[in-house]
């Protein structure tokens, strides 16, 4: 007889993973304030947000940065801000994940400075940058530079921590913002992989790092994934992941060590399927999401940071992000999850799905290496238009009531919520002085970086020996440590590299995008045509022409790219021109392309300030008559303010009908020209 275990023994618990939130706002000081809070009610790892001019190597004071400035995240334009960022925060204890791509290299050479000036040794710190520049062509847009140099930083920043920071994640590749784009789990899973051989296919050959390092390398590679509602394919997903990296780490580049070959990753869990409709059922979203990236042992996260249930509505509160850490705490703490080995192995259903995934993945990935690789892929908009088309069938399917979202296209009745009885406190909202504080603060900087107590060298022979450097096949890391030394500015270091490596804007998507939803007879996307036909016949004009408009910084681009194709599909003459735009070309790409409409999409919070510019703009121009839409993340109040200032209509995440917005922006144009209304069967 085998002998029993007491009834109340237990297996030993697995480790936690890294629980995280992804916090930065305002300013240095007010984000090292939530940074020491949250670690003292027991988050393990810090997750810095960086706001978009950071993100995007412009000072405070840029024209662009108008408006964005500590709106997403933390403001960081020199290596004072750097201190003030983490003090009393020791670096050498700490795990640190910061999202910055563009900018990586300057910014982990800020955190570099700052880390030796509290003593610590630069060969113990710990963390990651995320540093994946191809997603950001494709989906979250705070590209700065052509994809070439842009590897090549990649490439410099490996090559420097693999030597001198061992201990360092130096790139996350980062499949999180291709789900909010729209990907399927296979794209997901095949373009992250392409991203992952491209970068490591550049180490290689650039012959910084010894093939008997290659190893090393490898085992720094970390990933950032998303995991949506589907919790089941989810994990499945996470699983083919890992089988697929560990096929190609082991055969291209003939890592022998299974240390080395593990599949590492960190996720957010999805906010693309959070919804400000009922926005309470978010944390039951967020739970089953969380569930698909630690059910399983083998393809387990080791860091997991999660959105909070009112991001859909705007900048979470210290309490919102408390609730969503707690949730993490719980299944930890509370529950038997860490006790046990994997859970699914064995299971012939989760065996098939994975072995589905593993071969549409890796047929994928091999169309994308005949195209020459993912940065060739990138560039021949390939990556881009089939994001935008994978998302506009979910879309059509959201709108079709084939994929269901409660409260949002069922299950639409609902008490009154408590939570959001009073919206303007049911979310965190950035003082707009905030603004004017940073940039007078680095223009105090800039004039007295050379003075007691910092004594910095000037900056100028520092970026001069950094553009030096970019114009050869010289490692950067040294001469932007060298920078970030001598008190240079975020726009000032990613300046000199933009006069040697150039800017780059990505391609849309939209025109080679195919059509998504059927315009058959009786479908309202005829009648929207027929709508569309009409007013352009009574204006006297061939076509409608819509102008789709991204001003600031904000880069997630999706919702502007769903509108421009169902506007194109619809009839329109749609004019998008891309992300990162001032309001003084948005108008003047209005006037020269003749619009009857112009659209702007702002997700970042900037509309206060953009759209009453672009408003003035037109009225300066003569053209007040043309009606200005607003899209985003924008609280009911703001939306108020926007429509007295001007503004025909406002549609924010809970207008999900993307055909019903073309039709409502008809019947905007026809109100701005007198028209009748033209009625279209719902």
């Amino acid at each position: 007889m085998t002998e029993r275990q007491p009834a109340n023994s237990r297996k030993e618990r697995d480790r936690p993973w890294l629980m995280r939130t992804y916090a930065g706002h305002s300013t240095a000081e007010a984000s090292n304030e939530l940074y020491r809070r949250n670690l003292a009610k027991g988050q393990t790892g810090l997750s810095v947000a960086f706001d978009l001019p950071t993100q995007t190597g412009y000072d405070p004071d840029h024209i662009l940065a108008r408006g964005e400035v500590g709106r997403v995240g933390v403001p960081v334009s020199h290596v004072g801000d750097m201190r003030r960022l983490f003090q009393d925060i020791p670096l050498e204890q700490m795990n640190t994940s910061m999202t910055i791509n563009a900018t990586a290299m300057w910014l982990l050479a800020l955190y570099q400075v700052v880390a030796e000036e509290q003593g610590a040794d630069i060969t113990r710190l710990q963390g990651t940058t995320q540093n994946d520049i191809v997603k950001e062509y494709l989906s979250r847009g705070t590209h700065v530079f052509p994809p070439g140099p842009s590897l090549r930083l990649t490439t410099d920043m490996i090559a420097y921590t693999v030597s001198h920071m061992p201990k360092w994640n130096p790139i996350n590749i980062c499949s999180y913002h291709l789900q909010e784009a729209g990907a399927t789990p296979v794209q997901e899973i095949a373009y992250a992989m392409s991203t992952a051989i491209a970068v490591l296919d550049a180490v290689r050959d650039s012959g910084q790092v010894p093939q008997e390092r290659m190893g090393d390398v490898v085992a720094r590679i970390s990933f950032f994934v998303n995991a949506g509602v589907r919790f089941i394919e989810e994990m499945c997903k996470m699983r083919a992941f890992t089988r697929i990296w560990d096929q190609v780490t082991k055969e291209r580049y003939g890592i022998e060590d299974p240390k080395q070959r593990r599949f590492r990753y960190g996720v957010q869990v999805n906010s693309l399927g959070l919804t400000e409709a009922q926005p309470e059922n978010n944390v039951q979203r967020i739970v089953l999401e969380m569930l698909a990236v630690t059910l399983s042992k083998d393809a387990r996260a080791r860091a997991v940071q999660l959105p909070a249930w009112n991001e859909a509505l705007g900048l979470p509160r210290p309490w919102d992000q408390q609730w969503s850490l707690r949730i993490q705490q719980v299944l930890a703490h509370e529950s038997d999850l860490l006790e046990y080995e994997d859970i699914f192995d064995g299971s012939h259903v989760i065996e098939a799905k994975v072995s589905a995934l593993v071969e549409e993945s890796l047929a994928e990935m091999e169309r994308i290496q005949e195209m020459g690789g993912a940065m060739a892929a990138v560039e021949s908009g390939y990556l881009k238009s089939q994001l935008v088309a994978s998302h506009a069938e979910r879309r059509a399917r959201i709108e079709a009531g084939q994929e269901k979202i409660v409260g949002v296209n069922c299950f639409e009745s609902t008490e009154p919520n408590p939570l959001t009885a009073d919206l303007d406190t049911a979310i965190m909202t950035v003082d707009p002085a905030v603004e004017a504080r940073v940039v007078v603060a680095l223009q105090n900087w800039r004039d007295t970086r050379y003075q007691p107590p910092f004594n910095h060298p000037r900056p100028c022979k520092a970026l001069e020996k950094l553009k030096e450097a970019a114009a050869t096949d010289a490692n950067l890391m040294e001469a932007t440590l060298e920078c970030a030394r001598a008190g240079v500015t975020t726009g000032e270091w990613a300046g000199a590299l933009r006069e040697v490596f150039g800017e780059y804007r990505a391609p849309t998507g939209v025109s080679s995008a195919p059509v998504a939803v059927a315009a058959e007879e009786g479908t309202p996307l005829a009648e929207v045509r027929r709508k569309v036909a009409r007013t352009a016949e009574d204006l006297g004009t061939g076509k409608l022409r819509l102008l789709v408009g991204k001003p600031g910084l904000d880069g997630h681009s999706n919702g502007a790219e769903q509108i421009a194709v169902r506007a194109r599909d619809a009839g329109f003459e749609v004019v998008y021109q891309g992300i990162r735009l001032t309001p003084e070309q948005i108008v003047s790409a209005a006037l020269a392309e003749d619009v009857h409409c112009v659209g702007l999409s702002i997700l970042s919070g900037s509309h206060t300030q953009l759209v009453p510019d672009v408003l003035d703009r037109l009225r300066e121009a003569g053209a007040s008559d043309i009606p200005v839409i607003v899209g985003g993340i924008i609280p009911n109040s703001d939306a108020e303010d926007l429509k007295r200032a001007g503004v025909a209509a406002v549609f924010t995440p809970k207008d999900f009908g993307i055909t019903e917005i073309i039709g409502r922006i008809v019947d905007e144009i026809r109100t701005a020209n007198k028209l009748d209304t033209l009625e279209v069967p719902a």
